[in-house]
């Protein structure tokens, strides 16, 4: 017992002072939180070389604390596949499968070094971190000039988010509280919906541009004059929007797991340091680097071999699977009839990816030479369009039940099989220009 009280005063030492302010609760932190476990310390305690107690401590907590550590040998076998050529649609399907706990434990490490860093530095880490996975995915595909990978990827997230998300925890909910009347607050759905709102203007502008090329009246140049002015104005509201959510009305942004779970969310603290949690922090977003660049080139040849088109893996294998953590925790938060959480779950990715990740590839494009505008084609438009108004109606009078979310899902059914039909040119590497009246 002596040495497991000796264990526990080492990990106070390593979290230094408990003065630090409270952490916001946000709803994406609470829904990966829920498919995190407990960490039995006992077998650590019991090491007599402090150095092997705290890498222990240390290993037990990341890469066994959550319910997902079952994926984790998908990582090497999907390195070795890739070295010793077993095959690329094997090599895409190992990697995109070790990516969802990858991006579980990224979420868990932000939160970590957030309790050092105080509530507002540790809010901008959530909310930059909180879609990392989708950000070095495009940026990869981006590097490869495969611009219809990086703009179906993120459309896809986007989609996933509002319908199949959405409406697997409105579904899910109202079938396990029929008999109950499940309630939301709407301040937040209405920020995010006029979020996505904008966002969606911002995409429409340079497709009705492209259109209007062939009447003569416009310079096809214009499109891409027009998406970069647009991935200015929606980051510059992306950064209105962190200030809104952080300081001014942060209350509207907060979890309401507090009033049911009293004291143990207010005694939640860091169960690893500060430099271990950024050390692991780097160690896991190399991994995913390496294998988004297994993903991004491999993608053409599981297209091939599954028989599938590269529109339906972008837009709707590559978010099902990469966040599949998010999408579980939202899921089970609405068993437990805590909509508010699955809402900012949904809602709140959705928009990071419009109003940040987007524009934020097209500004890093026009830095790298390459010609990428906010016209995502005049289908995945339209799908983007029904996709955020439909959800912005089912959400409209703070109630909900299962129909909402049945008929979301069916949304997002008739949208993929679109795309199950849609069969796609090659994507050639050396492919810079987007706009049609030019190839």
């Amino acid at each position: 017992m002596d040495s497991q009280e000796h264990l526990d005063m080492e990990k106070s030492e390593i979290k230094g002072p408990s003065k630090e302010p409270s952490l916001m609760k946000t709803a994406h932190s609470m829904s990966s939180s829920s498919l995190r476990k407990k960490s039995d310390l006992m077998l650590c305690s019991k090491v007599r070389f402090r150095f092997l107690q705290l890498l222990l401590a240390n290993l037990q907590e990341v890469l066994l604390g959550t319910k997902l550590s079952l994926l984790f040998p998908a990582i090497p076998f999907a390195i070795l596949a890739q070295y010793y050529n077993f095959g690329d649609a094997w090599v895409f399907a190992l990697s995109l499968i070790g990516l969802a706990p990858l991006a579980e434990r990224v979420s868990f490490l932000t939160e970590q070094i957030a309790f050092y860093t105080g509530p507002t530095v540790g809010g901008l880490l959530n909310a930059t971190c909180g879609n990392a996975t989708e950000l070095i995915i495009a940026l990869f595909a981006l590097h490869k000039r495969k611009i219809n990978v990086v703009k179906n990827s993120l459309l896809g997230s986007i989609l996933s988010n509002l319908l199949l998300v959405l409406g697997s925890s409105l579904l899910c909910g109202g079938v396990a509280n029929i008999k109950k009347e499940q309630r939301y607050d709407r301040k937040q759905a209405d920020v995010n919906s006029l979020l996505l709102l904008l966002g969606l203007l911002c995409h429409v502008v340079p497709l009705m541009f492209n259109y209007s090329v062939g009447f003569g009246n416009i310079k096809p140049s214009s499109a891409l004059q027009v998406s970069r002015a647009n991935s200015i104005v929606m980051l510059v509201a992306y950064v209105a929007y962190l200030v809104f959510q952080l300081k001014t009305h942060r209350q509207f942004f907060e979890s309401q797991e507090e009033e049911d779970d009293g004291d143990d969310v207010s005694k939640e603290q860091a169960v690893i340091g500060f430099w271990s949690a950024f050390s692991w922090l780097v160690g896991m977003t190399v991994f995913i680097a390496l294998l988004s660049e297994y993903v991004v080139g491999t993608i053409e040849e599981a297209s091939n071999s599954w028989g599938l088109s590269v529109s339906f893996i972008s837009i709707i294998l590559l978010p099902i699977v990469g966040n599949a953590a998010e999408h579980a925790g939202s899921i089970i938060f609405a068993l437990k009839n805590k909509l508010d959480i699955s809402l900012g779950v949904a809602l709140g990715s959705a928009t990071q990816i419009s109003m940040f990740v987007v524009p934020l590839c097209v500004i890093v494009a026009w830095i790298m030479g390459i010609h990428m505008d906010l016209d995502f084609s005049l289908l995945e438009t339209s799908s983007l369009a029904f996709a955020i108004l439909v959800t912005a109606f089912t959400l409209q009078d703070g109630t909900s039940h299962y129909m909402k979310g049945a008929v979301l899902l069916l949304c997002y059914i008739v949208i993929a099989a679109c795309f199950v039909v849609l069969r796609s040119a090659p994507l050639m590497p050396d492919e810079p220009v987007l706009l049609t009246s030019e190839v």
